[in-house]
């Protein structure tokens, strides 16, 4: 497929860096380039994607804003078409617009972003039709073998190449998000929306506003960096990082708006901010929006599961359970979360990284569909949202800490010597289910902490949550102390600092 590559290891080793546990992604030009993305387009085609009920192979695609899209959108396309597969263009899309697509199209699905990456960055996500995930174990790997085949120079497997036709969704998708939350009959909002550049500057207007024709809703948007420029020019987009929320916070103070809304470059993630500027935790949206979905079910006779990963808050089961769900802990990720949300019928799934899944969106995650659900529980009731929400926070955590370290597994076990020393091995109870958890969540000092390997970056990822701030500091701190003797990555000195998701707090 591609002339001369057959001992570029260059490509080789592009191809197995950029590759994730569920996804793809990596730095342009340098890993991710034409080449690659050409041969994963066709092995896409020829490993996962299966014809449809008239024969015909279908992948709808789309990108977000950043300045590479447009390139390598164009050579997915071509390759997955050489492979013969029929390929709808839907352009400009947040990420869980393209999912939608992927259900209403019958359709397999790429999505062209690199989500809260720098924009050097940028990558893929993959999809089968109706939005059922792609992992590693699920498909990811074989396209990653064959499209290796591909860049050595074994001829693509196909009959004739595929066609090419633009799609427009945007309608269809605000239309499917109004009919899921109806804040047509609530008190007025004022909400503050910080697009960061990123996509939600195309989809918040078409669904909270009128961009895509439908009728105005009673809320009063004051939009910061909506134009959508994959530069960001004004900060990362990226909301897990409290730096890049504080002019969202700020100016909801001077607004005096009832909330303000925050999302990552392709509008998959969403955080709050309340009406004091504070930012919600993402477990206690989990909590609200999951007791909300909870109550519909059981409403209607059913039995309601809400999954939860292994960083949320210990509340969110707590609260849940106390309501009669039944809560399941999972995995970081959404090819694993969106396979547990079939095979248990979740309603509803949560992550601490802002991403809420939906059973009736697909079993997909949408940012913007789990900030209807907050606008609609603010709406329906005269309290602030900081009143709203104040049952649902009774623990205090460290945020995310993000440490190089050459060797996950030497550091996990480091930081385990230290912690069975300070705290007597016998009293913490420890299981893998996603990177190491510890926990000791009695006595007067309870805590427990997740250390676990990144899936996106090369880094070991901290969180701590205790019963108060004194012990979280101190178990954080511990463990970070623990991290600064272990190498960094790629061999050098041990670390000796954190990159922390609002500081060592």
């Amino acid at each position: 497929m591609v002339e001369g590559r057959a001992a570029d290891l260059t490509a080789h080793e592009a191809l197995r860096r950029v590759v994730k546990a569920y996804d793809v992604r990596g730095v342009v030009p340098d890993e991710l380039n034409d080449d690659v993305v050409r041969a994963l387009g066709a092995a896409f085609v020829e490993t996962v994607v299966r014809p449809g009920a008239d024969g015909e192979r279908r992948v709808v695609v789309a990108r977000d804003m950043r300045e590479s899209g447009p390139g390598l959108l164009a050579a997915f396309v071509d390759g997955a078409r050489e492979a013969g597969a029929h390929v709808l263009d839907a352009g400009l899309c947040s990420t869980d617009e393209l999912y939608l697509a992927s259900g209403l199209l019958d359709a397999a699905g790429a999505m062209f972003t690199a989500s809260h990456n720098p924009a050097r960055y940028n990558g893929i996500k993959l999809c089968l039709s109706g939005a059922r995930p792609i992992g590693q174990d699920t498909g990811l790997r074989a396209v990653r073998d064959r499209a290796d085949e591909l860049l050595a120079g074994e001829p693509v497997d196909a009959g004739p190449r595929g066609g090419h036709e633009a799609v427009d969704v945007l309608r269809s998708y605000a239309e499917r998000l109004r009919s899921l939350v109806d804040l047509s009959g609530g008190r007025r909002l004022r909400v503050v929306v910080d697009a960061g550049n990123g996509m939600a500057g195309l989809t918040v207007p078409a669904v909270l506003g009128m961009a895509a024709g439908l009728p105005p809703l009673p809320l009063g948007i004051v939009p910061l960096f909506f134009e959508l420029d994959g530069s960001f020019p004004h900060h990362e987009a990226n909301p897990l990082v409290p730096a890049n929320t504080a002019v969202l916070q700020a100016e909801v103070v001077r607004r005096r708006a009832d909330l303000g809304l925050a999302f990552d470059g392709d509008a998959d993630r969403c955080f709050v901010v309340d009406e004091r500027g504070r930012r919600v935790d993402p477990s206690v949206l989990t909590t609200l929006v999951g007791l909300r979905e909870a109550r519909r079910v059981r409403g209607e006779g059913g039995v309601p599961v809400v999954l939860h990963n292994a960083i949320t808050s210990r509340a969110v089961p707590e609260i849940l359970g106390a309501e009669g769900v039944r809560t399941v802990r999972t995995r970081v990720g959404h090819s694993f979360i969106k396979a547990l949300m079939a095979s248990e019928d979740a309603v509803f799934g949560g992550e601490h990284s802002g991403h809420f899944y939906f059973r009736d969106f697909l079993g997909a995650d949408s940012g913007l569909l789990a900030a209807m659900h907050v606008l609609a529980a603010l709406s329906e009731q005269d309290r602030p949202l900081s009143e709203l929400v104040g049952g649902l926070d009774p623990y205090v955590r460290s945020g995310e800490v993000d440490v190089a370290v050459a060797d996950p597994e030497t550091a996990a076990a480091a930081v385990l010597d230290v912690l069975g020393e300070a705290y007597d091995a016998a009293s913490l109870d420890v299981d893998e289910l996603d990177g190491t958890t510890v926990r000791r969540w009695h006595g007067d000092d309870p805590w427990w902490l997740n250390l676990r390997a990144s899936n996106t970056e090369p880094v070991l990822r901290l969180n701590v949550e205790a019963a108060d701030v004194g012990t979280m500091r101190a178990v954080r701190d511990r463990v970070l102390d623990a991290l600064a003797t272990v190498p960094a990555e790629g061999g050098g000195p041990p670390s000796g600092g954190a990159a922390v998701g609002g500081g060592r707090r």
